[in-house]
């Protein structure tokens, strides 16, 4: 069934993104030697993309709470999908990707405003959809906006990649693949035709001009949907009739791929590390994630980033046999009952090696990355928003352009995302005070944060609480907490509960998980030296792991210990001692974690097949380590049968948490069951009111 490029496929595509870069983020990071090896391309991705999926989710309520049927039309979706990358773009992969999303928006708003013969495309005066030739255009400018926002740019980076995917895009769209940055087919000699541009590889690398080219295929990609452009009519029915607009996103996908194994060959300090370029493999993600959803197929994903020795190229569809790369630290094997205890970047934490860190926290006169190799150049990454008019923002680029490299100035209509690296942050500041209004100022040591990434350190000592409490949430300043535990939970009774216990909390929101920003806050309430982070929901690793790695860039020491229901997070905080060393610590809590199963009952809202059987709307559904296993009709009946199945098994302590609207009167029921049927068993209750699941069940 042909898929649509619409306002909902742009929501999917977010959710796709964010899915894929959650799971590359750690490769992705442990591949980031250029321009700087600071290790964190990764999570900046991530953090950017973050943002971009809920501004198109902002979109989409906005238009709910009209109380109409209507939802956003494409360009306002795309259009908010760049404007969140924009205001939450991370470091200069996440700046660059910002720039594409946008020059996309820009290519569908012209569609808007064009009107052109392409009218059963739109409704009511909106563009509801596009096909293949407009995608293959949106791609063509994002790759464009991107290289002409680099006060500099490079081959053998992201722009190659986006511009590689550009070309296959317009090639499988029916337009000759000429661009700005349009590489040959990978492996194709260049000759008559082939492929030109600014930072085509021609002879040793010699660039040509792009100008009547990129013109040609933006006129032949802006044809109407339904025809044929004016300068093909009377050609081959084949070279641009109404293409379809997965196989496009797929061509662009492909040619992504392609272009991305060869970047090791395009940079020495990429062949000498034996890795592809961080930034391009976080592009292919994004890719990926637009093709599965515009074809409805998952893509061949690349294998991991973690791979090849110096000179292979072992990434790309068609290469699953790569060699991984060899991890900066051995991981334990995996607990069959729990996964192994994660730290801070989601990288198996390992204890023994954290206590074998030198004792100066590995500082040398001259800062390495996160691969080893002695940092070089600029000292600072800077980044800000900025308000400024576009002649003042010339005057901007020229100043930081002389002030230092990586320079990427993106945004417009008077809003704009700097992004330099300098070794003067206050000279890179003072010049976008005088352009406009800096605001949203992150200044990143690229020693500091690469040094703490590797070794683990702490920070250097502030007074030790003596007073023996813990961050509470309420934002109480002062001398630094030694250790804060910060948790998720889902209801306003836990969130009493663990903040009296001392935690920091994030209440989660019904269908409304915590993003990344709101961990990272709750971290910085917490105001500790060192924090365990419970997220106590399968879905929030990664969201939790990115707010992790992004605290260590601040000099705060993180574990996140991958909790997948809130019941595990009560027993590791039962067990949390400050007193102890931090690693004693997080193994005890991980391992009270990891022996206790988890199980919870919902109503079901609609039938639906599951593993017990089919449910029917309002069916009582129990729930075993997030499996359905029994359908009932009655709460107390589903509960004491959920019970008996886990008690099974063994246990010695029973927790039972209720949620909103639950009498008492079930907990002691259900206490009096396990009394009469399980000997030796305890039981203890509270009230969590979480609004979702009527009750949640722990068995330790």
């Amino acid at each position: 069934m042909p898929h649509t490029f619409d306002a909902e496929a742009v929501r999917t595509w977010c959710g796709l993104a964010l899915e894929g870069l959650g799971r590359a983020r750690e490769g992705i990071d442990a591949i980031n030697v250029y321009p700087v090896a600071d290790g964190d391309t990764g999570t900046n991705l991530y953090l950017t993309v973050e943002s971009a999926a809920q501004a198109v989710g902002a979109a989409f309520n906005g238009h709910a709470a009209t109380g109409t049927a209507s939802r956003p039309s494409l360009g306002d979706a795309i259009g908010a999908m760049a404007h969140g990358a924009l205001i939450g773009a991370h470091g200069n992969s996440g700046t660059i990707l910002a720039q594409m999303l946008r020059g996309m928006a820009d290519v569908l708003a012209e569609q808007h405003v064009a009107g052109d013969a392409a009218s059963e495309a739109r409704e009511a005066g909106d563009m509801r959809h596009a096909g293949g030739a407009v995608l293959s255009r949106a791609l063509l400018r994002a790759a464009d906006s991107a290289r002409n926002a680099v006060a500099r740019p490079v081959e053998g980076t992201v722009l190659t990649v986006a511009a590689s995917a550009a070309a296959a895009a317009a090639q499988a769209a029916g337009v000759p693949p000429t661009g700005h940055g349009a590489p040959a087919p990978h492996g194709a000699e260049a000759g008559p035709g082939a492929a030109t541009g600014h930072g085509a590889r021609v002879g040793h690398g010699a660039a040509t001009g792009h100008g009547a080219e990129r013109a040609a295929a933006y006129g032949a990609a802006t044809a109407s949907e339904g025809g044929t452009a004016p300068e093909t009519q009377g050609a081959p029915a084949t070279q641009c009739v109404a293409a379809p607009v997965g196989a496009v996103a797929r061509a662009a996908y492909e040619g992504a791929c392609a272009a991305l194994e060869a970047t090791t060959g395009q940079l020495d300090v990429l062949a000498r590390a034996g890795v592809v370029d961080a930034g391009g493999y976080g592009l292919v993600t994004v890719l990926g994630a637009l093709a599965e959803t515009l074809t409805g197929e998952r893509t061949a994903a690349p294998t991991s980033p973690l791979r090849a020795a110096p000179g292979s190229h072992a990434l790309g569809p068609g290469r699953p046999d790569a060699e991984p790369r060899e991890r900066r630290r051995p991981a334990a094997p995996p607990d069959p009952l729990f996964p192994a205890v994660r730290s801070a970047d989601d990288a198996p934490y390992d204890a023994a090696a954290s206590e074998r860190a030198p004792v100066d926290g590995g500082h040398s006169d001259q800062p390495t990355g996160c691969d080893g190799e002695p940092i070089s150049g600029p000292a600072y990454e800077v980044i800000y928003l900025l308000e400024a008019d576009d002649t003042a923002v010339v005057r901007l680029r020229g100043r930081l352009d002389a002030l230092g490299d990586s320079l990427v100035v993106v945004g417009g209509d008077g809003l704009w995302n700097v992004h330099v690296h300098v070794d003067d942050a206050g000279a890179a500041v003072e010049a976008g005070i005088q352009a406009g209004r800096p605001y949203r100022l992150r200044i990143t040591h690229f020693g500091a944060a690469a040094e703490r990434r590797l070794n683990r350190e702490t920070p250097p000592g502030e007074p030790k609480r003596t007073d023996g409490a813990r961050g509470t949430g309420h934002g109480a300043r002062g001398e630094r907490a030694a250790r804060s535990v910060v948790l998720v939970v889902p209801g306003d009774g836990l969130a009493a509960l663990c903040a009296e216990a001392g935690a920091t909390v994030v209440t989660a929101r019904p269908g409304e998980p915590p993003a990344s920003g709101e961990l990272v806050d709750a971290i910085r309430r917490a105001h500790a030296h060192e924090v365990v982070l419970l997220p106590n929901d399968a879905e929030l690793r990664h969201t939790a792991a990115a707010a992790a790695a992004q605290m260590r860039t601040e000099g705060v020491r993180v574990a996140l210990i991958p909790t997948r229901s809130v019941v595990q997070g009560i027993a590791a905080l039962a067990v949390h001692e400050e007193d102890r060393g931090f690693d004693e610590d997080v193994v005890a809590m991980t391992s009270a974690a990891g022996a206790t199963r988890y199980a919870e009952l919902a109503v079901a809202e609609r039938q639906s097949w599951t593993m017990a059987g089919v449910c029917q709307a309002g069916d009582v559904l129990g729930l075993i380590d997030g499996d359905v296993v029994v359908i009932g009709a009655d709460l107390l009946a589903t509960a004491r049968t959920v019970l008996d199945r886990m008690l099974a098994a063994g246990g010695e302590m029973v927790t039972l948490v209720l949620g909103a609207g639950v009498p008492n009167n079930l907990a002691e029921r259900l206490e009096e069951h396990v009394r009469e049927r399980h000997l030796a068993v305890d039981t203890v209750s509270y009230r969590g009111e979480q609004p979702a699941a009527p009750l949640l069940i722990g068995i330790e």
